[in-house]
C-alpha cells in the first residue's frame, strides 16, 4: 500500500473524500492532527500525570539488581514482570525461550607495581578469559590507536598493551573494546587494557562486550578509568617503566536458557498486524541496569498500560517486549524474529528504546520515505513534550533482526549527553533518571505506537 493510499484513507474517515489525491501529502498533517490530536493529548496528559514508570523501574532494579544474561537475577526479574503484566491485565502475557551466553566475572583487580604501588579501578570486559591464579605481571606499552600499535608492534611482545584512545563517539572508540585484545595479541601482548569508553569519568571504569579471533591467542582484557589510562601514558612519556599486575577470574560458562517477556493489547480489527515496542531486560553485571535498559523496557510497558487505562483499543495489536541478552549476543531479538517465520511481514512497525530514558527529543526511523513522511506527521502530535523530531535513520539492536526482514524500525531519541557517563558502570542506577523524563518517554512511545496501530491504512514498507 502506498503512502498516498494510507493518507487518503485517513482523509476519507474524516469526511474529506472531496480532496484530490494529489493534495494528500499537503493535507496529511491536518488530517492526522484532526484525527488524533485530542487522543494524543489525552495520552500525554495521562502518561505524564505521575511517576509510575520511574517507580516501577526503581522497584525492578532495586529488587533484582544487575541482570546479566544467564544469571538467576535475570530470570527472577522476568518471572516478576510476568506476574506484574498479568496483574495489569495485559493480553497474551508470555515468555519466549532463547539460548544465551553466560559469562561470570569473578574476582578481579589491577595493581600498578612500578613506578609506585596503587590499586587501579578496573572492570574486566564481557567475554574475556581470566588470568592464571597468580595473575599476569608485565610491563605496559601504552598506545593511542591501532595504527600506533602497528608502528610499535616490535615493542609489544610479552607486555600488557593499553589503548589510551580518547572518546569521540561510541562506534569509533568502541572498536578498541571490541577488537583491542585481538590486535594486542597479534602483536604478541600477554593482556589488553583499554581506556574506558566514555567522555567523562569520576574514576569510573566501564565494561562491555569484547571479541576474540580464532587466528590469534586469546588474552585477558579489561578496562581502566580515563584518569589512570592517562596517568600511565604520562609515566611512559616521561621514560618511566610502567608495570602492572592483572588478576581476573573471568570465565565463560556453558550456554544458559533465558526468555523474552511480553504482553499486549490485541487489535480490535486486525489482531494479526502488530506494532511491537520495548527494550532489553538484561544488563551488565555492574550497577543495576536502570538506564541500560530497564528504563527503556519499562517506559514501553508503561506506554501500553496508559493506553489500556484510557480504554484505547487500536485496530492493530500493540505488543511490548522485554528482550533478553542484548548486551552480549542479541539472542533475544534473534529469537523473537525467528519465532515469527513468514508472519514477520505482519509486523508493521518496531520501536525500541535503548538510549536511556532521558528527555525525549523524538525518533529516528529506518524505512521507506513515504512511511517517514507519515511518522513525521505523527511526530507533530508530540510537540507539547518537545519530542516532535523524526529523523531519517534509526533503530536499536533488538529490532535489527526485524528490520533486516523488512519491518520499519524506530529508535527513541533522547537528550543523552550523560548516557555514556553511566553506560556499563556501577553508576547505572535509577537515580540517574528523572521521573518526569521517563514519563515523557512513555508518552512519546504511547502516541507513536497508538496512531500507527490505529490508522485505517498500514504504514507503507
Amino acid at each position: 500500500m502506498t503512502s498516498r493510499q494510507v493518507l487518503w484513507g485517513i482523509l476519507c474517515t474524516l469526511g474529506a473524500s472531496a480532496f484530490p489525491a494529489t493534495a494528500a501529502h499537503a493535507q496529511a498533517d491536518s488530517a492526522i492532527a484532526v484525527a488524533y490530536r485530542e487522543t494524543a493529548n489525552r495520552i500525554i496528559q495521562a502518561a505524564t500525570a505521575d511517576s509510575a514508570a520511574w517507580e516501577r523501574i526503581a522497584l525492578l532494579t532495586d529488587t533484582f539488581g544487575s541482570r546479566i544474561a544467564g544469571s538467576a537475577a535475570l530470570e527472577q526479574a522476568i518471572d516478576w514482570i510476568v506476574g506484574q503484566m498479568k496483574t495489569d491485565r495485559l493480553d497474551s502475557v508470555r515468555t519466549q525461550s532463547a539460548t544465551v551466553p553466560y559469562w561470570v566475572r569473578g574476582k578481579e583487580s589491577a595493581e600498578l607495581v612500578e613506578p609506585r604501588h596503587v590499586n587501579l579501578p578496573m572492570l574486566g570486559l564481557g567475554g574475556s578469559i581470566g588470568t592464571p591464579p597468580e595473575g599476569i605481571t608485565a610491563e605496559v606499552l601504552v598506545v593511542s590507536s591501532f595504527d600506533d600499535l602497528h608502528m610499535r608492534a616490535g615493542e609489544a611482545a610479552g607486555k600488557i598493551v593499553l589503548f589510551d584512545a580518547p572518546f569521540t563517539d561510541y562506534g569509533a572508540t568502541g572498536r578498541y573494546r571490541w577488537r583491542g585484545a585481538v590486535e594486542a595479541a597479534r602483536a604478541g601482548a600477554v593482556a589488553c587494557l583499554i581506556r574506558s569508553i566514555t567522555p567523562f569519568s569520576i574514576s569510573s571504569p566501564h565494561t562491555g562486550e569484547m571479541a576474540y579471533d580464532s587466528t590469534v591467542t586469546r588474552i585477558p582484557a579489561a578496562a581502566l578509568t580515563i584518569e589512570n589510562a592517562m596517568m600511565l601514558h604520562r609515566m611512559q612519556n616521561r621514560g618511566q617503566q610502567v608495570v602492572v599486575t592483572l588478576r581476573m577470574e573471568a570465565a565463560r560458562m556453558p550456554d544458559a536458557q533465558s526468555r523474552n517477556v511480553m504482553g499486549q493489547i490485541t487489535g480490535r480489527e486486525k489482531p494479526d498486524e502488530v506494532v511491537v515496542m520495548g527494550g532489553h531486560i538484561d544488563s551488565w553485571d555492574v550497577g543495576e541496569g536502570a538506564m541500560d535498559d530497564a528504563g527503556g523496557m519499562v517506559a514501553a510497558w508503561q506506554a501500553l498500560r496508559v493506553l489500556q487505562q484510557l480504554g484505547l483499543h487500536p485496530r492493530r495489536t500493540i505488543r511490548v517486549v522485554g528482550w533478553t541478552a542484548e548486551e552480549n549476543s542479541g539472542a533475544g531479538g534473534a529469537a523473537y524474529r525467528d519465532s515469527l517465520g513468514t508472519d514477520v511481514s505482519r509486523h508493521v512497525l518496531a520501536i525500541e528504546s535503548d538510549g536511556g530514558v532521558f528527555r525525549p527529543l523524538g525518533f529516528g526511523f529506518t524505512g521507506s520515505d513515504s512511511a517517514l513522511a507519515i511518522l513525521r506527521q505523527i511526530g507533530h502530535l508530540l510537540a507539547p513534550i518537545g519530542a516532535d523530531t523524526v529523523a531519517k535513520g534509526g533503530g536499536e539492536a533488538d529490532i535489527e533482526p526485524l528490520m533486516r526482514a523488512g519491518v520499519p524500525g524506530v529508535g527513541l531519541y533522547t537528550d543523552g549527553d550523560r548516557y555514556f557517563w553511566f553506560h556499563h558502570t556501577q553508576g547505572d542506577m535509577v537515580t540517574v533518571l528523572d521521573p518526569a523524563d521517563v514519563a515523557r518517554c512513555a508518552a512519546a512511545m504511547a502516541v507513536l505506537a497508538y496512531v500507527v496501530a490505529d490508522m485505517p491504512g498500514e504504514l507503507p514498507k
